[in-house]
């Protein structure tokens, strides 16, 4: 006759068979592991996708300024106008980028072109912003060209880096060519 050894004999054996099957069958920590693995991928997307969102809506609020306030010089408001032609230009771009855009960092350069295919683009200066040719509205008939150049800066560092490089911005230049109305009318 064949003696059980003491473990077999105490029943030992299965019940630390079962112990060890539980063991990898234990799913209580598997939660907190995979959130702790995927919250910063879904924190940087997120925050991303925000960041994106705010950064595109001011570049449309200062598109939409420019617009907004080249109506000014296309009937002539600016150009009949006695006093400072920039500033009431500029006037005119703050009242309408009321949100998200600070009006007082944007770069305005206004000139007259002789015709449509005289257009070039703008200046840059050795930091990459866009240097101004200076602000003429011309006059009556004239065609003008209207570029606002205003730079955006990410909020939150990290993603500002990895969106935009080490600097964190993003320059927007709004440009619009116009031909302004004919205000002065002759008399027959």
């Amino acid at each position: 006759m064949v003696r059980a050894s003491g473990f077999k004999r105490l029943g030992f054996m299965k019940p630390m068979r079962q112990i060890i099957k539980n063991w990898f069958r234990r799913c209580e920590g598997a939660v907190a592991i995979e959130f702790a693995i995927l919250f910063m991928p879904f924190l940087l997307i997120t925050l991303g996708i925000i960041e994106l969102s705010l950064m595109f809506l001011s570049a449309s609020i200062v598109e939409g300024a420019t617009d907004s306030a080249a109506r000014l010089i296309r009937t002539g408001k600016v150009q009949q106008s006695t006093g400072d032609h920039e500033a009431m230009f500029r006037q005119a771009l703050c009242n309408y980028a009321t949100a998200l855009v600070d009006c007082n960092d944007m770069i305005i350069e206004v000139l007259p072109i002789d015709s449509y295919s005289d257009y070039t683009g703008p200046s840059y200066g050795a930091d990459g912003t866009m240097v101004p040719q200076g602000f003429d509205a011309g006059g009556s008939n004239d065609k003008v060209i209207i570029r606002v150049a205003f730079r955006y800066e990410m909020i939150t560092p990290i993603v500002g880096t990895l969106l935009n490089g080490t600097d964190g911005g993003t320059q927007f230049i709004s440009t619009i060519v116009l031909q302004s109305e004919p205000y002065e009318f002759q008399g027959i």
